[in-house]
């Protein structure tokens, strides 16, 4: 079929972005600090629900602002590669900036506030949080950006386009979903190892996200100067 190519052109140009989002440390970290709560399965599967929402609404809202930018010499284009352009020099300072701040040896990171008490969040607020660090988080957005901008210049529309950002969505979501899943269905062994893994991700969290930020900085910084010199 005509579209297919399309459609798996707008995929592989969106997977580096959605692989990014699933590997970020901290909703990972949440998720199984949710998970391990006296209200793990209820709150656990809101928050997912949440995450999913708030991508699903980032990625729409960024494709229909930037439809037409197939075309490379219309407004949207143009627009789409300035955003590349500066959202990769911001993936980029950010992810200095991150490396600046780690903490030294014999200190202990800090942990973010939002993660005090998941262990017996509100349904409401683990809906809400689920929503918010995964379609408001100013990294996550950026890639977002990013990967539906992707998905928009391979040209993919209608049916193709609902596809593609629904599989952006499934991707950048698989490690929330594999954990509720892995939850659900592993009973204490499962609890064990996510919190092996959490263990893992607050240990090596700061090596992590520098090198998503820094490697997906360059890329996308690349893109949107090689779009402008079109």
């Amino acid at each position: 079929m005509e579209g297919e190519p399309v459609l798996g052109q707008a995929m592989g140009a969106m997977l580096p972005a959605a692989l990014a989002v699933a590997l970020s440390p901290f909703p990972l970290i949440g998720i199984i600090l949710i998970l391990s709560g006296a209200h793990g399965r209820r709150n656990g599967l809101l928050f997912a629900a949440g995450w999913i929402t708030g991508l699903t609404i980032a990625a729409t809202l960024i494709a229909v602002l930037l439809g037409g930018a197939d075309d490379p010499d219309s407004t949207s284009s143009a627009v789409a590669d300035w955003g590349r352009v500066l959202a990769g020099g911001a993936l980029i300072v950010l992810g200095v900036r991150t490396w600046w701040r780690r903490p030294r040896t014999g200190e202990q990171a800090e942990q973010p506030r939002w993660m005090a008490s998941l262990d017996d969040a509100t349904p409401g607020r683990a809906l809400l949080l689920g929503a918010l660090l995964s379609g408001a988080n100013p990294k996550n957005l950026v890639l977002t950006a990013s990967a539906t901008t992707s998905i928009v210049e391979a040209g993919a529309h209608d049916v193709g386009l609902v596809a593609a950002v629904a599989v952006y969505v499934l991707i950048a979501s698989c490690t929330v979903l594999g954990s509720v899943a892995l939850h659900l269905a592993g009973g204490q062994r499962a609890a064990s190892f996510l919190d092996t893994i959490r263990e893992f991700m607050v240990t090596n969290s700061t090596v992590i996200t520098v090198m998503v930020l820094l490697l997906l900085g360059a890329g996308v910084l690349g893109d949107g100067l090689s779009g402008l010199g079109r």
